[in-house]
């Protein structure tokens, strides 16, 4: 008989597998948890890292999946290890869960190095719990594969679909302009979020379940199956049976995570009509990893792109739908046939991207447009630079007003988003629907944590005239479930004293997408003057995490990752303990 292929030592071994004191030590505690004897016999070990939280609604149902992964791990003979990490509900989370997206990084990274891990399955849903599980994974590069949570069902409001975000923004409208009442909205609350699951439009949370699968880190139709749909179980199943061969392999996620499959997420960003937000999420992740990515690359990658998928904010679908539809293996396909993503990037299954979508089939022509009939000829993220914003700010064309993409006018400003709740609906404010509203001092250290404001109400007193849009420029960031002509992510950011600190009531300001143009129409010598009399904002210095954020937090256009956590840092074993 030919000889057994010889077992190779995993990680975990330099705990497991040691025949001294602390070898004993190790496998006697885990003992307590009815683990048998070839629990330890090299076998790998998972790590399964669990952002499940009753405060996270969107990750609540998050403790069946990791039961459904466990299932996988140990039928294809490895040992599941399930730990937690602080998790972000961005629905509850204040000032803003971005700013804990980086500590939750840190939680993961320390997490697999420290423990006896050799690989992880990442259980990511609600907006910042993807890119923080992901960006603390690439800091040590060990095998990783992730399950998203799922999105909704559809919201279902008085005999019609509601998307979740996308229906609030449109109920607050309403209600300031008096076609809608405080019951009427009380009544909707139960009747936009009925299931387990993360929002079911086209928000952060989807965006980012979508960039996991074109970055090739889930399993394909990881991002669309709805939360309640057995076919989300059997995924977590299949994941957990295969992060054990990732090992065995030892397929690690610096293989995944090449700039192909970065280059591959933006132009699917830009077919989905996804949130700007992804443009801060893989920056950062880029820079965990080693690559040298930039506001640039989704200007240049991503402006031919055609928005495919009719889906809220920007069109009338959604998740749900676009998972019956084929979800996004058939995305893919189409920009495949254009030869518009990488076809050789390598995938968790270990096939390739177009391995695994190149038969994917469209069910509904109306949810997934072919590519003569898009939602949007030219999607994507538009990136714009001008005085106001030397080092970049976003636009996302496909939530926007085509009559707005090119326009002048008067700046109305807020240094505060107090001082904009103060100002927005009184009477006497100098406003009209061609003006230019402009909030300040919202970005990474202003808020601090570059809060979800960007998309500014509009003026009670224009929303009964029926206005419904207009320009709005900030530092800060918005919503995936928003629309609007919004620009986001001005930078550098008021607080630091970007020319946006300097802007004034009166003041012209030139939107022109095409050219990618965003200027403030004062001249340098009146900038000069201003900036000789402008003060840096006040920040109370509270210690812990949150000085720790603002002393270090990067610009939006570096990913707004802490200074000292790029790069990876590996997952080399730390010394015993004892």
């Amino acid at each position: 008989m030919p000889q057994e292929k010889e077992k190779r030592a995993y990680r975990s071994a330099a705990w497991f597998g040691k025949s001294d004191r602390d070898g004993f030590t190790h496998r006697s505690w885990m003992r307590n948890q009815g683990l048998p004897d070839d629990a330890f016999d090299g076998r790998p070990v998972v790590g399964i890292c669990n952002t499940w939280s009753e405060l996270t609604p969107c990750n609540a149902h998050f403790r069946l999946i990791a039961d459904r992964v466990k299932r996988g791990v140990w039928e294809a003979g490895g040992l599941p290890l399930e730990f937690p990490v602080m998790s972000l509900g961005e629905s509850n989370i204040r000032p803003t869960a971005m700013l804990y997206r980086n500590l939750v990084s840190m939680d993961v990274e320390e997490s697999i190095r420290a423990n006896p891990i050799d690989g992880v399955v990442l259980l990511c849903g609600c907006d910042k719990t993807t890119p923080s599980l992901v960006m603390g994974a690439a800091s040590c590069d060990v095998p990783t594969i992730v399950v998203s949570g799922g999105p909704m069902l559809n919201g279902k409001f008085r005999g019609q679909d509601i998307g979740s975000g996308t229906a609030v923004w449109r109920f607050e409208e309403e209600l300031k302009a008096g076609t809608m009442n405080l019951q009427d909205l009380r009544d909707a609350e139960a009747c936009m979020s009925r299931s387990s699951g993360h929002c079911m439009t086209m928000g952060t949370a989807s965006t980012m379940a979508c960039m996991v699968e074109s970055l090739g880190l889930g399993l394909p139709h990881n991002a669309a199956i709805p939360a309640v749909d057995a076919r989300r179980m059997s995924l977590a199943h299949s994941a957990g049976r295969r992060i054990v061969e990732m090992v065995r392999e030892d397929l690690r996620i610096s293989r995944i995570l090449t700039r192909e499959a970065f280059e591959n997420a933006i132009r699917v960003n830009g077919a989905v009509g996804g949130s700007t937000n992804a443009v801060i999420h893989l920056l950062a992740i880029a820079g965990r990893i080693g690559i040298n990515m930039t506001l640039e690359d989704w200007d240049r990658l991503g402006h031919e792109v055609p928005t495919l998928l009719d889906l809220m904010p920007s069109g009338r679908f959604l998740m749900e739908d676009f998972y019956y539809a084929g979800g996004l293996p058939a995305i893919i396909r189409r920009l495949g046939e254009r030869n518009l993503v990488h076809r050789d990037a390598l995938t968790v299954n270990g096939k390739t991207i177009w391995q695994n979508c190149e038969t994917a089939p469209n069910w509904n022509a109306e949810v997934i447009r072919p590519l003569e009939k898009p939602l949007v000829e030219h999607g994507g993220i538009a990136v714009l630079r001008g005085n106001l914003a030397p080092d970049g700010a976003v636009l996302k064309p496909s939530a926007a007003s085509s009559h707005l993409l090119r326009h002048r006018g008067r700046a109305v400003a807020f240094e505060s988003i107090e001082h904009y709740k103060e100002r927005i609906d009184s009477p006497d404010l100098n406003v009209d629907e061609s003006c230019v509203l402009v909030l300040k001092n919202c970005g990474p250290k202003g808020y601090p944590g570059m809060a979800e404001v960007g998309n500014m109400a509009l003026p009670s007193k224009l929303l009964r005239r029926g206005i419904t849009d207009m320009v709005r420029v900030s530092d800060a960031r918005m919503s995936g479930t928003a629309y609007g002509t919004v620009v986001l992510h001005v930078c550098p950011e008021a607080a630091v004293g970007g020319n946006l600190a300097l802007v004034q009531d009166g003041d012209f300001i030139e939107l022109d997408v095409e050219n990618r143009r965003l200027h403030l129409d004062v001249s340098e010598k009146e900038l000069a003057q201003r900036r000789a009399n402008w003060q840096s904002p006040e920040r109370p210095s509270n210690g812990g995490y949150q000085q720790l954020y603002v002393e270090h937090v990067m610009q939006a256009s570096q990913g707004a990752d802490l200074d000292f956590l790029r790069g990876c840092r590996g997952h080399d074993v730390p010394r015993e303990s004892h």
